[in-house]
């Protein structure tokens, strides 16, 4: 379920400057290099444009707000060159007043103001489990099979969670992977959700190195799940990275955590969170969040790792309207548009999800309902979303960067889907007619028989 958000937005006392003088003093870029302050939730986030002999002390003195980024030295534009602060409004003061008369001291800036607290939100649900209760993971990872063999497939049947044999038919898994024989080894998957389980034994030798990781909610370096199984958004998080792993087996996941138990998260978390993914090392982020507004500042860091070859998937929501969330909005559009894509939800007969957004401006579907994967504390769920339809195209891709490529990097969400199976043949989806995706459903096998050499 996606929040509203309400954007505070302020006129830029400045245009947009083409040629801003780069900060000489170098300050955070990322949470971890200032310890203690990201667990702290602010009303709003500026993005104000960064100049000369600029300091953090100044700056926050200036705004009366906490630096929670910092560009790098160098940077060449007012957008590369944007710190993000945030900024919390006094009791019984209009925030809107109260950050203007903060705003005029930098008159001359690029400066960008939205409101930040709980503008993002975790899509899907966890759903009926197979006899009505939770399955206890069955032991190993999924590279652990039975006799101890490797083989992805045995007698047809994906062997780790057989509860998804239809889905990965449906979506040519088997094959995908005969196309793919490395199976994303060397590929490094961001996660940004509700964090995952880190000790499930379905993600052992399959995380990326702690280094990488990083709590934007809670501001520490373990990026756990927290909560209760079948309350609020507990498991999001696990379900998501589970699913690109049985996509994308050899692949690492690189667990960062924005969204709280609840599922909400705040507009600055998400983007440092993009930004730090891509610094560390990341080359496909799945975003199985969003909002129902746009924010410039979580499109200005998705803007910043696509001019990096780093490709974005996000998920578009789950209200059953004709319109899709944030950022998924705007997946094919702009800057970000050849390594952005957007994603809903169809259920085993290739029909609009009940549940899943839909707009002629989604490019792609995928299978997004009763997709089982582990689940915190050593068991197995099921969760249906178009959270879950996001990471079986996000395991796609780490399938394919595991390869070398036949075409540029560019050109793989569009490869994505031009190679999609038609779901408008059916019969079924007249009234979504060109609203599911150029032609539809995932069909991995025909997206990497187009887009890796063999």
């Amino acid at each position: 379920m996606t929040r509203t958000s309400t954007l505070l937005l302020l006129p830029l006392t400045s245009a947009l400057l083409l040629g801003c003088n780069a900060p000489s003093s170098a300050g955070p870029e990322a949470a971890p290099d200032r310890p203690g302050y990201s667990d702290t939730r602010y009303d709003a986030v500026m993005s104000v444009e960064v100049q000369g002999d600029d300091t953090v002390a100044a700056l926050e003195a200036t705004l009366g707000g906490t630096v929670l980024a910092w560009p790098q030295p160098g940077c060449a534009d007012a957008v590369a060159c944007a710190a993000l602060v945030g900024v919390n409004a006094a009791p019984a003061t209009d925030p809107d007043s109260l950050i203007a008369l903060r705003v005029a001291a930098l008159d001359g800036r690029a400066i960008h103001v939205e409101r930040n607290r709980d503008v993002f939100s975790g899509g899907g649900a966890l759903t009926a489990q197979i006899g009505g209760s939770r399955n206890i993971w069955a032991g190993g990872n999924f590279l652990t099979w039975s006799g101890g063999s490797r083989n992805i497939w045995a007698g047809g049947q994906y062997q780790a969670v057989p509860e998804n044999t239809q889905i990965w038919t449906r979506i040519r898994l088997e094959q995908a992977h005969r196309l793919t024989p490395n199976l994303g080894a060397g590929v490094t998957v961001a996660v940004i959700d509700t964090g995952l389980d880190l000790q499930h034994s379905a993600f052992q030798g399959s995380l990326s190195d702690p280094s990488t990781w990083w709590d934007f909610y809670a501001g520490d370096a373990v990026p756990q799940e927290e909560g209760t199984l079948g309350t609020g958004a507990y498991g999001h998080g696990t379900n998501v990275a589970g699913i690109i792993l049985q996509v994308a087996p050899r692949a690492r996941i690189m667990p960062l955590r924005v969204l709280g138990a609840d599922g909400s998260g705040d507009v600055a978390n998400v983007a440092r969170a993009i930004t730090w993914a891509a610094a560390k090392g990341a080359q496909v982020i799945n975003l199985s969040l969003g909002s129902a507004e746009s924010s410039k500042v979580v499109q200005d860091a998705i803007n910043k790792v696509t001019a990096q070859n780093v490709i974005v998937v996000a998920s578009a929501g789950n209200e059953n309207r004709n319109r899709i969330t944030y950022p998924a909005a705007t997946a094919s559009s702009g800057k970000a548009g050849e390594r952005a894509l957007s994603v809903g939800s169809v259920d085993l007969l290739d029909r609009k999800s009940s549940f899943s957004n839909y707009t002629k401006g989604l490019e792609l579907v995928a299978p997004g309902e009763q997709v089982y994967a582990p689940a915190p504390g050593e068991l197995m769920a099921a969760w249906s979303g178009t959270s879950m339809a996001a990471p079986m195209v996000t395991g796609g891709l780490a399938l394919a960067f595991g390869q070398p490529l036949a075409v540029a990097v560019k050109d793989l969400t569009l490869k994505l889907a031009e190679n999609a199976s038609d779901v408008y043949n059916n019969g079924a989806n007249q009234a979504y007619k060109d609203m599911l995706g150029v032609k539809g459903r995932l069909d991995l096998e025909a997206f990497l028989a187009n887009s890796v050499r063999n």
